[in-house]
Order: C-alpha cells, then sequence, then structure tokens
C-alpha cells in the first residue's frame, strides 16, 4: 500500500515539473527564442536519448555518426540548426565514452596496428601545418581540418575497437544501404514530383543554380550536400551491393534485395549528372574481378564493360535520354577537353606555386574555406576539382606523397588481407568493401569525394573492416566440404 503511494506520489511529482518546464518553454519560445528555440528544445530529450544510449552502446555512436553523415547537411536547408557539426558531435562523444568507460578492460591493441600509425601520424602532420607560414586562419584550419583528417583519426581507430564482431559488418551495410535507397529515392522526387520549398531555394544560389541545372535539366542532389556527393556515394553503394549479389553460395531473397538495392543506387547515379562518378563502378569492378581469381567471372566481366563502354563511346544507342549523354561524354575522347584544359592550366599554376612551398598552403586555404576566410588569397581563387589537387594544395608535395603512400598501404595490405579470408560469404563481403575503396580513391583524382560526406564516414569504416576480417575469419572449411546454402555457410562461420 505504501508502495502505491510512494508510486502515485512521485508520478505526481513528475506530472508537475512537466507541466511547469512546458509553461517556461512556451513562454520562452513566445518571448524569446521563437522556432528555432522551439527546434532545440524539442531536440533536447532526444539528444538525452542518444546519450545514455552510446553510454551504454558505444557502437551506436558510430552508427548515428552514419546516419548523420547522410542527413546532417540536407537538414541544414530545413532547420536553422548546425546539424551538419552532428558527425563531429557523434564520433567525439563516442571516443570520450570509449575513453573513459572500462578503460582498463578494453583490448587496445588494435591501436597499435600500422594502419592506425600511419593515420596518427597524417593528423600529426595536419596540426603541425598549423605552423606553416602560409598558414592565414586558425579558423580555416580548424573547419578544414575535419574532413582531412579528423574524421578519419576517429571513425577508423574507433571502428577497431566498437566494430570487431563479424555481425557487425551486416548491420553497417544494413544501415549504409537502407540511408542510400532513401536518398535515391528522394532524388527520383525532385525529378517527378518537384523540389519543395528549402531545396528550391539552396537551389536559387547562384553557384549552386549554375552546377544544377544544366540546360534545363536538374542535377539531382537529394538530401546530400550537392550532386557531386550524391552521385559518387550512389556509385559506391551500387558497386558495392553489385559485388554482393553476385556472390556464390547466396540465398536468392538476399541476391535479389542486394540487387535490388544495386539497381535503385546505380539509378541515382545516374540522375546525378556526375561523371566523375562513373570511375567508382568501373575501378571497382575491375578490382573485384582480378581478386575474384575466378577466370569466367573475370573475362565475363571483361566482356561486359566492353560493351558497356563501346555501346556509350561509339553508338548513339539512348543518345535521347539525358543522363546517358552525360554518361557518353565522360568516356568519349575530345567530347570535354575546354574543361579539362582549364583542369590541365590550373594544375601547372599550382606547380608553379608549390614550388617554393612543399608544405603547400595550409590546411583551409584551399576551395570553400580558402573562399571563405582568405578570399582574395592565390589558393581560394584557384578552382580545386580533385581531392588530390585540394591535398597538394593545402599541404604541398611533401603531405601529398605521404597521403598517397598511405592509401597505397591500404591499398596492398588491404587486397592481401583480403585475399587471406577463407570464409566465402564473409570474403564476399570484403572483397565489396575492397573494390568500393578502390573505386573512391581512383574517383577523387576527378572530384573531391573522399573528404566529404557522406563518403568519407563509410570509406573510413570500411577501410577497419578489411583489416579485421582476418579476425573473424577463424574456422576454415574441410577442402572436400562444398556448402552451398547461405545459412550453413554463417553457421559454419559463427563465432
Amino acid at each position: 500500500m505504501a508502495a502505491k503511494g510512494a508510486d502515485r506520489l512521485r508520478a505526481s511529482w513528475v506530472l508537475a515539473m512537466s507541466a511547469f518546464g512546458a509553461l517556461i518553454t512556451a513562454h520562452l519560445i513566445a518571448t524569446r527564442g521563437g522556432l528555432p528555440l522551439a527546434f532545440l528544445l524539442m531536440f533536447i530529450p532526444v539528444v538525452a536519448l542518444f546519450v545514455v544510449s552510446i553510454v551504454k552502446f558505444p557502437q551506436y555512436g558510430l552508427y548515428l555518426t552514419i546516419v548523420m553523415a547522410f542527413v546532417g547537411v540536407g537538414l541544414k536547408r530545413y532547420l536553422p540548426l548546425p546539424t551538419g557539426l552532428a558527425v563531429d558531435a557523434f564520433l567525439f562523444l563516442t571516443a570520450l565514452i570509449v575513453f573513459f568507460k572500462n578503460f582498463y578492460s578494453r583490448n587496445w591493441k588494435a591501436l597499435k596496428l600500422p594502419i592506425n600509425t600511419l593515420i596518427l601520424l597524417w593528423f600529426i602532420y595536419n596540426v603541425l601545418e598549423l605552423g606553416n607560414p602560409e598558414t592565414r586562419s586558425f579558423a580555416a584550419w580548424f573547419y578544414a581540418v575535419r574532413g582531412v583528417a579528423v574524421y578519419l583519426l576517429l571513425a577508423t581507430p574507433l571502428s577497431f575497437i566498437l566494430l570487431n564482431k563479424k555481425r557487425e559488418i551486416d548491420f553497417f551495410l544494413l544501415i549504409w544501404f537502407g540511408l542510400s535507397v532513401i536518398g535515391a529515392l528522394w532524388g527520383v522526387k525532385q525529378i517527378h514530383v518537384g523540389l519543395d520549398a528549402a531545396e528550391s531555394a539552396w537551389l536559387s544560389v547562384p553557384g549552386n543554380q549554375s552546377t544544377h541545372l544544366l540546360f534545363g535539366k536538374l542535377r539531382v542532389f537529394s538530401f546530400y550536400s550537392d550532386a557531386g556527393q550524391f552521385g559518387a556515394a550512389q556509385a559506391h553503394t551500387g558497386l558495392v551491393a553489385l559485388i554482393l549479389a553476385m556472390g556464390s553460395g547466396i540465398k536468392f531473397s538476399k541476391r535479389l534485395l542486394w540487387g535490388a538495392v544495386s539497381m535503385i543506387s546505380f539509378y541515382g547515379f545516374m540522375v546525378s549528372g556526375t561523371r566523375g562518378a562513373l570511375a567508382v563502378p568501373v575501378i571497382g569492378l575491375l578490382t573485384y574481378f582480378v581478386l575474384s581469381k575466378n577466370w569466367s567471372i573475370l573475362f565475363s566481366g571483361l566482356l561486359l564493360m566492353a560493351l558497356g563502354y563501346f555501346m556509350l563511346a561509339k553508338t548513339n544507342i539512348g543518345h535521347n535520354i539525358y543522363e546517358v549523354q552525360r554518361l557518353r561524354a565522360a568516356v568519349q575522347l575530345g567530347s570535354d577537353v575546354p574543361s579539362l584544359q582549364v583542369r590541365i592550366d590550373n594544375q601547372k599554376k599550382l606547380a608553379d606555386y608549390l614550388k617554393t612551398r612543399p608544405f603547400g598552403g595550409g590546411v583551409g586555404s584551399a576551395g570553400y574555406w580558402g573562399m571563405r576566410f582568405s578570399p582574395n588569397s592565390f589558393l581560394a581563387q584557384l578552382p580545386l576539382d580533385s581531392w588530390y589537387v585540394k591535398i597538394a594544395a593545402e599541404h604541398g608535395l611533401v603531405g601529398l606523397v605521404y597521403y598517397i603512400g598511405m592509401l597505397l598501404y591500404i591499398f596492398i595490405a588491404g587486397g592481401y588481407k583480403t585475399m587471406k579470408i577463407k570464409d566465402p560469404l564473409l570474403k564476399q563481403k570484403v572483397l565489396a568493401l575492397y573494390a568500393g575503396f578502390s573505386g573512391i580513391a581512383v574517383a577523387s583524382y576527378a572530384n573531391q569525394v573522399l573528404g566529404q560526406m557522406p563518403t568519407g564516414i563509410v570509406i573510413y569504416i570500411s577501410i577497419a573492416f578489411i583489416f579485421m576480417a582476418s579476425q573473424f575469419d577463424t574456422q576454415q572449411s574441410p577442402p572436400d566440404e562444398k556448402i552451398t546454402d547461405n545459412a550453413q555457410l554463417e553457421a559454419k562461420y559463427a563465432r
């Protein structure tokens, strides 16, 4: 009886405090903050729930980071909040929780792996760039270093620590593919239904309009930062899903699901009008065909790719379709000579600039942040279409050589580890992630893909899975045992 009375008293207290809080909130919204404050206060309990969840299950922090990497920039078109910083918030929060929670009981050996050492040294190099005499703004460095080094420093090591179970790959793919399909469908809405008020306002900005509305045709951007990132991310998803669907011993239902994801994502890539992202499936599939060591798959794949190239480069098939015209322009020699010549001229100017600046012009001195914080400088005025040209401009030839060396280490060591996997299902998944990394790395030569969200976070976590896969591969089927059923395979190699 006493317990029931205490419960009623507690409920009355909570109700009274809630009513009082609601009155205070309504007063503040009406007299102080208006709609922005209303949104902020509305998100407080949501954020509190997220924090509690991350404290209990730190891996949720990484998955929430993936979600915000996809939608954070797009949300800024609708909400007067710095949602683009949500990636930073979740990564730092997760890192703090991991560090302080069960500090002595966690296994930190993964942080000593060569790949994490290389990542740490790259971050240190970026910190030392603050001493570069060409650095013009600490604020520019602070904003720019996030995409160049901080996300890589946090996401990959945290994945080694928190996502060190085989099942985490499937959960990672589920979140990634789900968000990508939603993004593609949102893009379909933009084409067939139209842009909403927030999207129209974003498109009306002169710089956005000139790059996203070509000859009266919309380059779809969905809820991503721009059409270039949308196209590259969709091509990345389509490639990985396609490779998963081509694996042997896959249940028909999963093959159908992954095939559908691939088709939807490749359609998203097509309507983005992003020609440079064509390198993602081309390089990724070539990588997969070679590493699969299956001659029939290799020759069949090369034949299909050759037919696709012939159709685009030597015929007019589908030329009445705008998206096909954009892809055809990417492969036909001489179709983009003026644009290519401009890029070559800009790279020559940059080469002259870097002759006396081996460490570059400083992080944040070029591109968007350069225009924002030092708009009259040489690097801010120089167009930077390539991710590697951006690295060269800001970090110099020394930084560029180190950065490319780090990517080559991932490519070589990651490929070696992938080839050693015995579990066929696990190997197919890791092959898909590895092919995706290869495609994005090459596509970043034409566009600033690797350092942008959501592709950056997806790649950084993929790198960790590629290097962790050997520890998942703890058992091996006897050589004379043939297992074709997916459930049997998973049971056979379950940890």
